[in-house]
């Protein structure tokens, strides 16, 4: 979980040396903004914090710290990625270079073997872009025993897709994990690349499920909340998996992304091993990001 001395240290140093109220919900907000929540969700935060502290004429430390966990609580949205037995189920794997995104590709198909099943996985490696990308992926196929539908660097990524989708109908696919590239600095391109994809996507898949995944590192601060932004805005989300959550002492940007984007989380990952993977948990996460015992 999130190394010690992050936000979870500041909270509780708070509420040892409360006094004041105004200065003690001034250091809190900074607290929340060092801790990856942003300004604008800190400052709503301590707002929501304030009218139920007044509200229930809340006094002690206990009251104050339970409040603000039920606000963050209930600001954190969490879905299910299992597959549909009986249907195939594609996920369209979303993010930014760096994320982490064909290592949790793996990590899912990994977890979709052991949790739900699913033997019939296709990885779809439409990240042309990028020929390590392809090698990567390649190297988790072999790992897993799994078939990769691969065409040259540079190839078209539709046409990957549209080759991943033939071949999961043909052989009675349960599961494809498609990987796309992630050149956010190029939004223009981004956005005509994966809409591209999505209709091809949507042309292809007559009765299964269709997810559109994004990679979100917990290490990129604020810079996660924009990525969020762009992939929505180019063709939607459906849920959010966050990644290295073991290498950062904040780890709050999950809570912004869901109150500003309305994107729920579906899993967390530590590590590099294919079995650290885990559903997203509301509480496990909170104990771990603000617990001050």
């Amino acid at each position: 979980m999130v190394k010690k001395g992050g936000l979870a240290s500041r909270l509780k140093n708070l509420f040892r040396n409360r006094s004041g109220d105004q200065l003690f919900f001034e250091n809190m907000e900074e607290a929340l903004i060092e801790g990856d929540l942003g300004p604008l969700t800190a400052a709503e935060i301590i707002t929501d914090l304030k009218t139920g502290v007044a509200k229930n004429n809340l006094k002690s430390n206990e009251e104050i710290f339970n409040e603000l966990k039920s606000i963050l609580h209930n600001s954190i949205m969490v879905n299910t990625l299992l597959p549909e037995s009986g249907k195939l189920n594609i996920y369209l794997v979303m993010g930014v270079n760096g994320v982490g995104k064909t290592t949790t590709i793996a990590k899912l198909a990994a977890y979709f073997r052991r949790s739900a099943g699913s033997e019939k996985i296709l990885l779809s490696a439409g990240d042309t872009f990028r020929a390590a990308a392809v090698e990567q992926l390649s190297h988790w196929g072999r790992e897993l025993g799994l078939q990769v539908i691969k065409q040259s660097s540079g190839a078209d990524p539709g046409a990957v897709i549209f080759d991943t989708i033939s071949s999961a109908q043909a052989q009675g696919g349960e599961v494809i994990l498609a990987d796309t590239a992630g050149r956010l600095h190029n939004k223009v391109h981004l956005v005509r690349e994966l809409a591209k994809i999505d209709k091809i996507i949507c042309a292809r898949l007559k009765s299964g499920v269709y997810r559109k995944v994004l990679i979100i590192d917990a290490t990129t601060g604020q810079n996660a909340l924009r990525q969020a932004e762009a992939f929505k805005e180019a063709i939607g989300v459906d849920s959010a998996i966050l990644t290295k959550y073991d290498s950062t002492a904040k780890g709050g940007i999950v809570i912004p992304v869901c109150r500003t984007c309305q994107i729920p989380f579906s899993f967390l990952c530590t590590g590099e091993g294919l079995n650290d993977i885990t559903p997203f948990n509301k509480e496990s996460y909170l104990d771990s990001l603000i617990e001050v015992s």
